[in-house]
């Protein structure tokens, strides 16, 4: 028998994609680390950085769409402080997120 895992709210996977792009530093990462890290597909990778630079949470950088690269804004790292100071509050509680 094989354990499924639980259920990652959109909330969770947008914070695992901030993570993994946090984790590369200064110089950003790209779709491919993002998508392996975050454990998504494509189109779902897709779709939720859009969102994430949308709302300036994220920034694109790079030469051209073949070449691209993410970096946190300052925002976007204001967000993943907030969403784990939440995430021990709700485990502190016995409450997952």
């Amino acid at each position: 028998m094989s354990k499924k895992r639980p259920y990652r709210s959109k909330m969770r996977i947008l914070a695992d994609m901030m993570r993994a792009i946090q984790s590369e530093g200064e110089e950003g990462t790209g779709p491919t680390k993002i998508l392996y890290a975050a454990n998504l597909s494509h189109d779902r990778l897709t779709q939720y950085l859009e969102e994430l630079v949308e709302k300036a949470l994220v920034q694109e950088v790079g030469p051209d769409s073949n070449n691209r690269s993410y970096l946190l804004t300052e925002k976007g790292r204001e967000f993943l402080r907030e969403f784990l100071r939440m995430e021990r509050f709700s485990e502190a509680f016995g409450i997952e997120i």
